[in-house]
């Protein structure tokens, strides 16, 4: 686990081809891309959780208010 480190931006997209919602980090030059099992109509609250929790067991921090969602 990368303890410590903070994630530079986060948002959640719709992929539509997988019709699952797409949480990508990024971090420096790197980009961490995870998959979440929240339903097509998630409210951004939810979506924002989902993330955060991605972004946190990814190892880096971020502020849940700060994440971005793309519907």
């Amino acid at each position: 686990m990368l303890s410590g480190m903070k994630a530079n931006h986060v948002n959640v997209s719709w992929d539509a081809t997988k019709q699952k919602w797409l949480v990508r980090i990024e971090a420096g030059s790197e980009v961490i891309r995870r998959y979440c099992g929240q339903s097509k109509n998630a409210d951004e609250d939810a979506l924002r959780k989902a993330a955060a929790q991605t972004v946190a067991d990814e190892g880096y921090a971020f502020d849940a208010g700060e994440i971005g969602v793309l519907r």
